[in-house]
C-alpha cells in the first residue's frame, strides 16, 4: 500500500484538466468541438506515442462490441482510441484518481464516454466479476507495479479463456543501475522495473501462455531522439507530455535516451493468451 501511495503521488497533479484544456485553447483547438485525436499529444503517455498505440490495435485482435479491459488507463489515450476505431467497449483502471477525474471528463467532451468508462481502484485487487472482459492490455504500467504476479492473476481472473492479454512496458535489459528521473518515477522506491524473463514467469504462473514478444528499443531511441530535438528547437509544445510529467520532463526524456541507447532499458510488447 505505501508503494501505491508513492506511485499515486507521483502521477497526481491537482488542476490537471483545466492546464489541458488551457493548453488546447492555445492550440487554436475549439475544446466544445474537439476529437480524440486532438487529445494525441498528451494523451498517449508511452514511448512512441499514438504511433505505438496504432501498430499494439493491429496485433490485439480487437473487434466491435468486445469487452476490453485497461490496466493503469492514466487520462485514457489508448482506451478511447480502442474504442473509437475499433468499436470496443473498454473499461479503464487507474491508481491515480486524478487521471481517472481527467480520463472521464476528456471522454465526455469527445463523445466517447458510452464506449469507454474509468474507475479509479488497485490492479493488485481489481473490481470486477470473474470472466468479465474478452481482452486486457496494459501500457507503460508494470514498472510501477512492485507485485506483476498478483497483477497477472487479477487480470487472468477477470479474462475469459483464450482472451489476449498485451503488455507494452519499458523492461531492464541489463543490471546496470537506472537514472532517475524516468517518465514513472522520481527515484527507485516507486521503480520496478525488470527484465522480460520476468514478466513471462510471472504471467505463466498466473495462467497465460506467452506466445510472441517484440523489442521496441530502436523505434524507442528514435522516437525520442526526435522528442528531444523538437524541444530542443522550439521548446515544449502547448500540448505536449510536459502537462503530466511536469518541469523535469526534458530531464527524463533525456535519461530515457540515454538508457536505451546504452542497452540498460527497452521498450518491449509481450502478447500472453489466457489458457
Amino acid at each position: 500500500m505505501k508503494a501505491e501511495r508513492a506511485v499515486a503521488g507521483h502521477y497526481g497533479k491537482s488542476g490537471l484538466e483545466e492546464k489541458i484544456l488551457a493548453a488546447l485553447v492555445r492550440a487554436g483547438i475549439d475544446v466544445n468541438n474537439m476529437t480524440s485525436a486532438d487529445l494525441a499529444p498528451v494523451d498517449e503517455f508511452h514511448v512512441g506515442g499514438i504511433d505505438s498505440t496504432k501498430e499494439l490495435a493491429a496485433q490485439m485482435e480487437l473487434r466491435k462490441g468486445m469487452g476490453l479491459l485497461d490496466v493503469g488507463c492514466g487520462i485514457g489515450g489508448p482506451a478511447r482510441y480502442f474504442a473509437e476505431e475499433s468499436g470496443c467497449k473498454v473499461t479503464g483502471i487507474d491508481l491515480t484518481e486524478e487521471f481517472v477525474q481527467v480520463a472521464t471528463a476528456l471522454t465526455r467532451r469527445v463523445k466517447l464516454d458510452a464506449a469507454a468508462e474509468f474507475r479509479q481502484g488497485s490492479a493488485l485487487k481489481l473490481p470486477f466479476e470473474a470472466a468479465t472482459f474478452d481482452g486486457a492490455y496494459m501500457i507503460h504500467v508494470g514498472m510501477n507495479l512492485q507485485d506483476k504476479a498478483t497483477v497477472f492473476r487479477e487480470v487472468r481472473r477477470l479474462l475469459k479463456p483464450a482472451a489476449l492479454f498485451t503488455v507494452f512496458d519499458v523492461v531492464r535489459t541489463s543490471d546496470t543501475a537506472i537514472t532517475f528521473p524516468v517518465p514513472w518515477a522520481a527515484s527507485e522506491d516507486t521503480s520496478f522495473a525488470e527484465t522480460v524473463a520476468v514478466y513471462g514467469s510471472a504471467l505463466q504462473g498466473a495462467g497465460f501462455r506467452v506466445e510472441r514478444q517484440r523489442d521496441r528499443r530502436e523505434f524507442g531511441i528514435q522516437f525520442t531522439e526526435r522528442v528531444i530535438a523538437r524541444m530542443a528547437e522550439s521548446g515544449p509544445p502547448a500540448l505536449g507530455l510536459h502537462l503530466l510529467m511536469g518541469e523535469k520532463a526534458p530531464l527524463m526524456a533525456k535519461n530515457m535516451l540515454a538508457m536505451m541507447q546504452q542497452a540498460v532499458l527497452a521498450p518491449v510488447e509481450i502478447f500472453a493468451r489466457a489458457v
